[in-house]
């Protein structure tokens, strides 16, 4: 009884609060491995680079370890299915990243479009929305596909 009414007093004091620092960081772990996810979902030939790829990034961006990595990834995918929008994922980036930090996802996800070494029209069209919800400029979104381009050994 008593804990029902901590968790009740706990669910009306948190909103004024705000969420915690465990909290903030859950969300945008979350949120960052969803729009990954979605660059090899929007690839009509999944390959499994990709999906690599997004392990890789997810690792490097918040030192995950590897199984870690893999389970946050199944709640991305799992969280992408059922999602109807990328507003609820680019909004959380937006409140708790500085822009070098959305001018690196933005650049991650390249990263996954490129690890087939091909990229899918519908990848760049995703990349592009994203960008604009990030409120990443075109200067900085081509500057984050040249670097990742680069690294995946594509330029001509």
């Amino acid at each position: 009884m008593l804990q029902t009414l901590k968790d009740l007093f706990d669910s009306l004091i948190a909103p004024a609060f705000g969420p915690s620092p465990a909290d903030r960081e859950q969300a945008l772990q979350l949120a960052t491995a969803v729009l990954l996810v979605e660059v090899v979902r929007a690839d009509p030939q999944m390959e499994p680079a990709e999906r690599q790829a997004v392990v890789t990034a997810l690792q490097q961006k918040f030192a995950l370890a590897d199984s870690a990595a893999a389970q946050l990834v199944a709640q991305a995918e799992q969280a992408a299915k059922t999602a109807y929008d990328y507003h609820q994922f680019t909004a959380s980036i937006n409140d708790y990243c500085t822009q070098p930090q959305k001018v690196r996802i933005v650049e991650s996800m390249w990263q996954v479009a490129y690890a087939d070494a091909y990229l899918d029209a519908q990848e760049n069209h995703l990349i592009s929305k994203i960008a604009g919800l990030l409120y990443v400029t075109h200067g900085e979104y081509i500057g984050a596909k040249m670097r990742a381009k680069e690294a995946a050994g594509l330029v001509s």
